[in-house]
C-alpha cells in the first residue's frame, strides 16, 4: 500500500420521516401511485420515480383501468431480466380498496419459463407471446429480450390496442444500435399501442438520450422525486453520499470504509478496470479475510460465516463466486420472501455485476462501490439498494472508492478519466437527492406552504422559502428569465436534473471546470450550458432556451454552494443533518440581492475542486491541470459564436463592445470570442 485511503467529508441530506410516502388512500394507493393513476388516460406515460416508491403497483392500477375502461385488449409488462418479473406477480389489490385484483396466469409469466433469452432458444417464448395475443387473457410478463424477438417475429401491428409497459426504461436508447429503442420508435410511429415507461433514473451513462426528442414530447411525465420519497418514509432520516481516494490495492485497507456493523452491499471493481487486481475470487477472499476468521459456509443458505475479533459471526453472501450451484443457493437464500423482514438473515453482500437493479434488501445501510462506474444509471441503481425504509434504520450512505491516478504514469490524463466520471456521478446524485428548486423573479411574492424564516417574506431582498412537506425551495432571483411556452415551463419544473446530467457528463466542461485555472466561470455557466440546452431543446425559442439554462445553472450552483457549507463546516449552524438545506438558505440570504449574474459568475465545479485539492496527491493534481490546460486550442466555431452572441448582449447593455484588454476576465473572453468568430469567417471565405 503506497498511501492510505483519504477520507473526504460526505454530504448528508436529511429527511423529515413524516410517513407520507408510505400511507395509502382509500383505493390502496400511495402518493406516487395516486399521482400516476390520475394520468391513467394518457396514451404515452412516463413514470420517473425512485426505487421502492411503488412503480410496479402503480402500473397494475393503470393497466387494469386501461383494460376495463379504456378499450385496450391486453397488457404486456416488459422487464430487463427474469428476476424482476416477480415484481409483477399476483397482487390482491381489492383487499386494500381497489376495484379489482391483479392476476397473471402462470403460463403468461414468461420470466418463470425455462430457457435463456437468446435467439436460438427463445422461439418457444416468442410462440407463447403469439398465443397470448390470440387469447382472451389480459396480462403477460416477459423480458426485454423476449419482447424484442416477438416484435421481430410478429410485427408491430400485432400489438395494436394493447398496453406495453416497459420497466427500467433507462435500458432504452435513441441510439440506432438499441433494438428495444428502435422497436418503441416503431410502436410510437404507428400510434396504436399505449406505452407506460417506468424508471428510477431517466438518464444514461453514454451520450445517447433515452428517447428521440420528437418521441419524448409525446409522453406525459409523472415525476416523484427522491426527496419526496425519502422525506415521506417512516424510519430513514438521512442519506450520506461521498467518495474516497486510495492508492495501492483497495483490499489492503478496505476496513477503513467498510464498517462490519453496517448492513452493506459491496460491489468490487470490474475485472477489466484499473482498480481490479484481475482476480475477483481472490479479492472477495481477501475482503472476507480482513473481516475475520472463516468458519465455513452455512449449508442451508451458502452464506460464508466469518468470526469477528469480538466473537460475533458475520453472514456474508458471496455473489462473486463463479460456481453456479453455490451462487444459485446464495441467490435463492437472498430472495427467500420468508426472510425479507429478518434483519439478521445476512450481514454483508459482496458482488460484482449482481445485486443492483431490482434487488430488494430493505436492511442495506451502506452501498459501497469500488471503482468508477461509466454509467450514471448504474450508480443510481446501486444507491437505490440503500434507500429502502426499514424499522430501526435511520441512516444510509453511498460510498464510491476510487483509485487515485499515479502522477508517474505516462497516461495520467487518461487515468483521470475514471475520476472525472466518478465525480460527475457524485455531483449528479447530490442534485437528485436534494430538494427541488422553484425559481421566480425578484418580488414575485411568497409561495403558500413555504417557511421564509425569521421575519418572513420581505420585499426588496432575496427571499428563500422552504416547504418541508413537499421538499421544495422557493427562491427569488433578480434578472431571472421565466419560461414562456408550456414545454419550457415543463422542462424547468420537471427536467432540470436531466439538463444537469448532460452538463456534468460533458468531458470538456468538467475538465475545464476542475483543472483549468484560466477558465472563466461564465464559459461554463453561459457558453457550455447554453450549448447543451440548445442541442437538447432545439425547438425552443431563444428566450425559452435562456430560461432553461438559467434555471439549470441556478439549481446546480445552489446545491454545490450548499454542499461547500456542509463539507467545510465553517458555521456551527450548518452542522448536522440539515446542512444542505441550511447551506442554501445561508448563501441566498448572505447577499442583499441574489441575481442571475452572481450565479453565472460562480464556477459550479469549484467545490468539487476544493475537495480534490485536499484529497488528491498534489503532484498528480498539478500534472493533470497542466495537461488539461495544454489541450486548449483555438476556440471552435460553435463556442466562438456563443461568446459573440453574449458579446452582442453586452454591447446592447453597455453601449460598447467588450474589450480584449479588459481587466474583467469574462469581458475579455467575450472579446476573444468575437475575434475568433471573425477568424473562422475569414478562413471560410478563403477556403
Amino acid at each position: 500500500m503506497t498511501g492510505p485511503i483519504k477520507s473526504i467529508p460526505s454530504v448528508s441530506v436529511s429527511y423529515a420521516s413524516n410517513g407520507s410516502s408510505t400511507k395509502a388512500n382509500a383505493l390502496g394507493m400511495r402518493p406516487m401511485q395516486e399521482r400516476a393513476y390520475e394520468k391513467r388516460g394518457e396514451q404515452y406515460l412516463l413514470i420517473k420515480s425512485p426505487p421502492a416508491s411503488g412503480k410496479s403497483r402503480a402500473l397494475m392500477f393503470i393497466a387494469l383501468d386501461k383494460i376495463a375502461n379504456q378499450g385496450l385488449k391486453q397488457a404486456i409488462i416488459v422487464v430487463p431480466e427474469r428476476s424482476i418479473g416477480g415484481s409483477f406477480a399476483d397482487e390482491p389489490l381489492a383487499k386494500h380498496g381497489f376495484w379489482a385484483d391483479w392476476q397473471v396466469k402462470p403460463q403468461w409469466n414468461l420470466c418463470n419459463a425455462p430457457g435463456i433469452d437468446e435467439p436460438r432458444v427463445a422461439k418457444s417464448k416468442v410462440k407463447a407471446v403469439g398465443e397470448f395475443l390470440a387469447s382472451g387473457d389480459h396480462v403477460l410478463v416477459c423480458t426485454h429480450a423476449t419482447f424484442r424477438f416477438a416484435l421481430d417475429e410478429l410485427g408491430v401491428a400485432a400489438f395494436d390496442d394493447r398496453l406495453i409497459a416497459v420497466d427500467e426504461f433507462h435500458h432504452v436508447s435513441a441510439s440506432p444500435d438499441n433494438k428495444l429503442g428502435a422497436h418503441l420508435g416503431e410502436l410510437i410511429a404507428r400510434d396504436r399501442a399505449h406505452i407506460v415507461a417506468m424508471t428510477g433514473s431517466y438518464f444514461r451513462g453514454d451520450a445517447a438520450p433515452v428517447l428521440a426528442p420528437g418521441d419524448e414530447a409525446k409522453f406525459h411525465a409523472v415525476t416523484y422525486t427522491y426527496y419526496e420519497q425519502l422525506n415521506g418514509y417512516d424510519h430513514l432520516k438521512s442519506l450520506d453520499i461521498g467518495y474516497y481516494f486510495y492508492s495501492g490495492s483497495y483490499v489492503d485497507d478496505i476496513l477503513k470504509v467498510l464498517n462490519p456493523d453496517e448492513k452493506t452491499i459491496l460491489h468490487i471493481p470490474n475485472v477489466n478496470s484499473r482498480e481490479s487486481t484481475r482476480d475477483k475470487i481472490k479479492e472477495a477472499e481477501q475482503i472476507m479475510g480482513a473481516l475475520g476468521d472463516w468458519q465455513g459456509a452455512d449449508p442451508a443458505t451458502g452464506f460464508q460465516l466469518i468470526r469477528r475479533p469480538d466473537g460475533r459471526v458475520l453472514k456474508v453472501a458471496d455473489l462473486v463466486d463463479d460456481d453456479s450451484a453455490r451462487r444459485d443457493k446464495v441467490i435463492t437464500a437472498l430472495k427467500n420472501p420468508a426472510r425479507k423482514n429478518d434483519r439478521d438473515h445476512v450481514d454483508i453482500i459482496i458482488a460484482l455485476g449482481m445485486a443492483k437493479e431490482g434487488f430488494d434488501w430493505i436492511w442495506c445501510e451502506h452501498a459501497l462501490t469500488v471503482g468508477y462506474r461509466a454509467s450514471l444509471t448504474e450508480i443510481v441503481q446501486i444507491i437505490g439498494r440503500a434507500t429502502r425504509d426499514a424499522p430501526g434504520k435511520t441512516k444510509a450512505r453511498f460510498t464510491n472508492l476510487i483509485a487515485e491516478p499515479d502522477a508517474s504514469e505516462a497516461a495520467v490524463t487518461d487515468a483521470v478519466n475514471d475520476t472525472l466520471k466518478a465525480i460527475a456521478a457524485s455531483l449528479l446524485m447530490e442534485q437528485v437527492l436534494a430538494p427541488r428548486f422553484n425559481f421566480t423573479p425578484k418580488n414575485a411574492g411568497p409561495v403558500a406552504g413555504c417557511d421564509y424564516g425569521e421575519g418572513g417574506y420581505r420585499e426588496g431582498r432575496t427571499n428563500v422559502g422552504f416547504n418541508e412537506e413537499t421538499g421544495q425551495f422557493h427562491i427569488e432571483v433578480k434578472g431571472l428569465v421565466q419560461p414562456k411556452s408550456e414545454e419550457a415551463t415543463r422542462i424547468c419544473q420537471e427536467d432540470i436534473n436531466e439538463v444537469i446530467t448532460a452538463f456534468v457528463q460533458d468531458r470538456p466542461t468538467i475538465e475545464r471546470g476542475l483543472f483549468d485555472e484560466e477558465t472563466v466561470p461564465e464559459e461554463l455557466t453561459q457558453v457550455r450550458m447554453g450549448k447543451i440546452v440548445r442541442e437538447r431543446y432545439p425547438e425552443l425559442s431563444d428566450e425559452d432556451q435562456e430560461a432553461v439554462r438559467q434555471h439549470a445553472v441556478a439549481a446546480f450552483v445552489l446545491t454545490q454552494t450548499a454542499k461547500a457549507a456542509a463539507v467545510t463546516g465553517g458555521d456551527a449552524e450548518l452542522h448536522g443533518n440539515t446542512a444542505l438545506i441550511d447551506g442554501v438558505r445561508k448563501f441566498a440570504m448572505d447577499v442583499r440581492e441574489l441575481d442571475i449574474d452572481l450565479i453565472d459568475r460562480r464556477n459550479p465545479f469549484g467545490e468539487a475542486y476544493a475537495i480534490l485539492a485536499k484529497s488528491m496527491n498534489e503532484a498528480t493534481l498539478k500534472q493533470v491541470a497542466a495537461a488539461i490546460a495544454k489541450k486548449r486550442v483555438n476556440l471552435p466555431y460553435e463556442e466562438a459564436r456563443a461568446l459573440a452572441l453574449r458579446a452582442r448582449e453586452f454591447k446592447n447593455q453597455r453601449g460598447r463592445p467588450p474589450s480584449l484588454t479588459s481587466q474583467d476576465a469574462w469581458e475579455k473572453k467575450m472579446a476573444e470570442g468575437v475575434a475568433a468568430l471573425a477568424r473562422h469567417h475569414a478562413e471560410a471565405k478563403r477556403g
